[in-house]
Parts: C-alpha cells; sequence; structure tokens
C-alpha cells in the first residue's frame, strides 16, 4: 500500500475544503470499497480524508411526504428502518457482512469496475487512461451490453444504486461553490472516451444525503391500480440504467405477457452485445417479463 496522508474533518465544510486543496485525495467513510482498492495498489491517493464521524447518519421523512437519507446511513440501518421497510421496501442493500460497515454514500460511489481495473499487472482506460481495454477480447461474460464504448464495457456494481434510479432519488452535494442536487438517473456518466470519470461530482464535492420522493407505487401492490411503473436495470451498463423506453411501451397498456414482451424488446434493441457476454440480452428479457407478471400476479390474489 501507497503512503497517505489522513486527516479527520472537524465538519463537512473543512472536508471540502481539505479535499479541494489535493487532487490526489479521496474521502474515507465506511471504506468497504476503498480500502479493498488501497490494499490492492488500484488506487493511490495522496490524502484520505475521514468524514465518517461527520452528522449524516438519520433517517428523515420530509415535509413533502419524501424521505431523506443521510449519507453515512448504513445499509443495515437503512435495510431496518420502519419508514424505509413500509415505503421502500425494495431498498434491501448489500450482504450482511458489507451492510454493517457501507454507506448510502459509498455505496453510490462505488467504483465502476471489472476484472482487468482490479488487476495491476493489466492495462485498463478507467486507471491509465489511454492503455486500453483488454475485457473487449478477454473475460466479459458479466460486463455491459448496453451504454458501453471502446473504451470501457464494465458495470456499475451497486445494487442499491439501480433501486434509487427507479426511485427517482435525488442526490445532495456540498462542495466548494456551495449546494447542489443532482437527480441520480444523471448523476453517473456513460464511458465514452474518458472512462475514468464515472460521475458528474466534481473534485472536492461530497455526497450529504438522497432525498426520495413520495411514490405511491414504490410499493409493488400498487401497480395495477395507478398503471404507473418504474424500472431500472443493473449487471447491464456502467450505470444503473433506468429503462425509460420500457416505462414508455407499458405506460398505459394493458398487463400483459404480450406487452411486457414489447416493453423489453424496446429497451434491449440497442444492445451490442459481445460473444461472450450475449446471453444477457434474453437473459434481461426474461427477467424483465417475469418481475412484471410476478407484480400483476400478486395485485389480483384475494
Amino acid at each position: 500500500m501507497t503512503p497517505f496522508r489522513y486527516e479527520r474533518a472537524r465538519d463537512a465544510e473543512s472536508a471540502v475544503a481539505l479535499l479541494g486543496q489535493e487532487p490526489g485525495g479521496v474521502f474515507l467513510a465506511g471504506g468497504t470499497n476503498l480500502v479493498d482498492h488501497l490494499k490492492l495498489g488500484v488506487r493511490q491517493p495522496d490524502l484520505l480524508v475521514d468524514i465518517s464521524h461527520l452528522p449524516y447518519n438519520r433517517i428523515e421523512p420530509l415535509p413533502d411526504g419524501g424521505v431523506r437519507i443521510g449519507a453515512l446511513v448504513r445499509n443495515s440501518d437503512l435495510a431496518a428502518d420502519r419508514i424505509i421497510r413500509r415505503r421502500y421496501p425494495l431498498l434491501a442493500g448489500a450482504s450482511g457482512q458489507l451492510r454493517n460497515l457501507a454507506t448510502t454514500g459509498g455505496n453510490l460511489l462505488q467504483r465502476t469496475r471489472c476484472v482487468y481495473f482490479q488487476d495491476i499487472t493489466r492495462p485498463c482506460n478507467k486507471r491509465m487512461p489511454g492503455s486500453g481495454c483488454p475485457a473487449r477480447e478477454g473475460y466479459h461474460r458479466e460486463l455491459a451490453i448496453l451504454g458501453a464504448s471502446e473504451a470501457c464495457i464494465a458495470t456499475h456494481p451497486s445494487d442499491m444504486a439501480v433501486a434509487l434510479v427507479a426511485l427517482d432519488a435525488v442526490v445532495r452535494v456540498l462542495g466548494p461553490q456551495g449546494e447542489r442536487t443532482i437527480p441520480l438517473v444523471d448523476f453517473y456518466r456513460l464511458p465514452g472516451e474518458e472512462p475514468q470519470r464515472e460521475t458528474v461530482l466534481s473534485h472536492g464535492e461530497l455526497i450529504t444525503a438522497v432525498d426520495l420522493p413520495e411514490l405511491s407505487f414504490a410499493k409493488r401492490s400498487h401497480y395495477r391500480k395507478v398503471r404507473e411503473v418504474r424500472i431500472a436495470l443493473g449487471g447491464v451498463a456502467p450505470r444503473p440504467r433506468r429503462a425509460r423506453k420500457a416505462e414508455a411501451v407499458l405506460r398505459g397498456a394493458p398487463a400483459t405477457e404480450e406487452v411486457f414482451g414489447r416493453a423489453a424488446e424496446a429497451e434491449l434493441a440497442e444492445a451490442q452485445p459481445l460473444p461472450g457476454n450475449a446471453f444477457k440480452v434474453p437473459l434481461a428479457r426474461n427477467v424483465l417479463v417475469r418481475t412484471l407478471l410476478d407484480l400483476t400476479e400478486e395485485e389480483v390474489q384475494p
């Protein structure tokens, strides 16, 4: 592990200021992703700014009926919270062991990656821009079929991010220029020619919270009553993919298997799979259709 400087921020403003002075610095919260990459030599920051003690560990109802999730809320606490379980039950989080350390903000900022990103003996455009993408000709079974580029076909690893995209979450950020909000659907960048840039955050910006709007259909039992659906896909693109083309086909249409199939095909029409991950196209179609059928069947049960 490369040596680095460690600073414990007094408050959010000082955390932002500290990182703003060090182009090679990063924030440290739960560290479940970052520490692994430090050990592997994938990331070599000059400065770690510890934000784990800042007051962003609460889940609070909002006046408009939504909910604010602090960036430092642990995944285990999020999954156990009564408000979340009642209003947004799909926010199940990560595996049991990781839940106790991983935070909401850290979960969203996991690096989009593949096995080559984590192997410093191999080239990777995300680690070393311009060095190449060995996954295109190498192992790519689990990688992107939508939204990828010649420079990178990695997928985003966060299940929580997929759920939050479907819920129209908004990310609250504090940076050198003050506060701003970013819809999560616009938070991640596609790789294009700069796969090393994964989000729209500027250096030094700190996630403070994630806001969820009040959604009457967040519980799947409301599906047929209001004829609304939000779909997000994970594991098929470099960022959580909001399936807007599928949603457009479903909007106002009858809840039938034939319509669900057309919706899935519309979303996957632009897929560009490689030989090793072509199976993801029919898999994604079948999973989407089956999920929509399950929602419909549960609603009609007595």
